[in-house]
């Protein structure tokens, strides 16, 4: 987790409040694991804008 938190810049963070940077890393890994990967990486997960549509 700190390599991650210095790697996204928050060092500062880290220093200061390193129990909020561990409960938002943990709750970022909760997060990961109930999102559903698309079965087909080429489907969209809503049909595509056009414009003029629905004014």
């Amino acid at each position: 987790m700190e390599l991650l938190a210095r790697r996204a810049g928050l060092e500062k963070a880290l220093a200061e409040f390193p129990d909020d940077v561990a409960a938002a890393a943990t709750q970022a890994a909760g997060v990961i694991q109930k999102i559903k990967a698309p079965t087909d990486p080429r489907a969209e997960p809503w049909p595509p804008m056009r414009a003029g549509d629905g004014l």
